[in-house]
């Protein structure tokens, strides 16, 4: 029979340690390219946001409407507050 699992259980135990540590080392290494794959999408975004910005507003000018806010921009009217009376109970 062979005993040696039996007998050495620190030599198991260190072997789990090191299959542990491999596996988490891979888990941060995914998860840290997962990360850089989504940080240069997201800075690509901004980019073309940028553009298309940019590109908007030579199309304003060139219509002659620079000077009128964007749809974005434009400061929304504020709703009157209607004044209710306070309860004072």
């Amino acid at each position: 029979m062979d005993g040696q699992d039996s007998d050495d259980p620190k030599q198991s135990t260190a072997d789990m340690t090191v299959f542990v540590q491999n596996l988490l080392q891979q888990m941060q290494s995914r998860f840290q390219a997962m990360s850089d794959s989504i940080v240069t999408k997201i800075d690509e975004m901004g980019s073309r946001i940028d553009e298309l910005e940019q590109s908007i507003n030579d199309l304003r000018t060139e219509m002659g409407v620079e000077g009128s806010p964007s749809p974005s921009g434009a400061p929304r009217p504020k709703p009157e507050e209607s004044k209710s009376p306070v309860d004072s109970a």
